[in-house]
């Protein structure tokens, strides 16, 4: 008995057909035949009731489909292991992150992670904080790099959450027509500009709205209900400002940034996993080259971007 016998065996079993089966398996239907065939004589037992067009599994056939499929998740969970073992030469992260980390922070890391490990498969899940978070619950992705502001804190059972960055927000604007002129603006200056408006799912937004809110303001948004790259794509247009965390603007001649104060607004970004799931070495290495990044973004934009201690950054895990 080996695996691809088991292999064979459990397709046929799912699909309930050798031609599909073999399709699936990319074998010809005589090959996955003859496996079955010697994998019944090697167990002295028939695996299937074969009838035209009709395939299902014996009294026999449905004891070893559960622990084939056992046994074949086994055999994956060792290739991985030994692959990585090997020296991350392969093996998977799935990373989590918002939009606004995507077009920041997430593509220097993907950048310095696939220049050093350019075996090991990515698989990046973009969405809301909230979102993220429970997609981690549920084991859909193996860490999430995502935001904290006052008005929407990140929670959930069984996770640990290591703030990596404090992150100002601030106003873009064209560079080549540029609507602010002063090194700073308050945010009543702010109102009264054309302003580009995030989507309301943003976490982004619900802290901009917040903060007029508590200013009595009212600003008036040219265009609302945008996704960030059109907003960027706005702004550099000189449709209007916006307002965008400090990582945005960096290499990006186009915008011209302008800190906002009065009050000044920011935001924690934060990298989260389980913490009742040993990562595996692709993981924890994805890990050190986040923790890496955010310390060169930090040194390019000290004026804006703030590591936070690394033990006063860590939080136990949430009720």
């Amino acid at each position: 008995m080996n695996l691809e016998q088991l292999r064979g065996f459990v397709a046929v079993a799912e699909l309930g057909h050798f031609t599909r089966a073999s399709e699936t398996l990319h074998l010809a239907q005589p090959s996955l035949s003859r496996q079955i065939s010697t994998l019944e004589q090697e167990l002295g037992a028939e695996l299937f009731h074969r009838a035209r067009g009709n395939i299902t599994l014996t009294a026999a056939g449905e004891t070893l489909l559960p622990r084939a499929r056992r046994m074949l998740t086994d055999a994956e969970a060792i290739r991985t292991e030994m692959a990585e073992l090997a020296g991350l030469q392969r093996g998977r992260v799935r990373l989590g992150a918002t939009p606004t980390l995507c077009i920041s922070l997430v593509a220097e890391v993907l950048r310095s992670f696939r220049s050093v490990y350019p075996g090991v498969e990515l698989q990046l899940v973009e969405g809301g904080s909230n979102l993220l978070i429970e997609q981690l619950a549920a084991g859909t992705v193996d860490m999430a790099l995502v935001t904290m502001t006052d008005s929407r804190p990140v929670t959930g059972t069984a996770l640990s959450r290591t703030a990596l960055l404090t992150e100002e927000l601030v106003v873009v604007s064209s560079a080549a027509e540029p609507m602010i002129v002063t090194p700073t603006i308050d945010l009543r200056g702010l109102a009264e500009l054309p302003l580009v408006a995030l989507a309301e799912s943003y976490d982004l937004r619900d802290a901009t709205d917040a903060a007029f809110r508590a200013a009595g303001l009212t600003p008036s948004p040219v265009v609302e209900g945008a996704e960030m790259d059109a907003v960027l794509r706005f702004v550099e247009r000189g449709i209007g400002v916006a307002v965008v965390p400090a990582t945005v603007p960096v290499d990006r001649p186009s915008l011209r940034a302008t800190r906002l104060t009065d009050p000044q607004l920011e935001r924690t970004i934060v990298i989260a996993h389980r913490n009742d799931v040993n990562p595996t070495r692709a993981a924890a290495a994805m890990r050190t080259v986040i923790a890496r990044t955010a310390r060169d973004l930090a040194a390019r934009s000290p004026e804006t971007l703030h590591l936070v201690d690394e033990q006063a950054g860590t939080s136990p895990p949430a009720p």
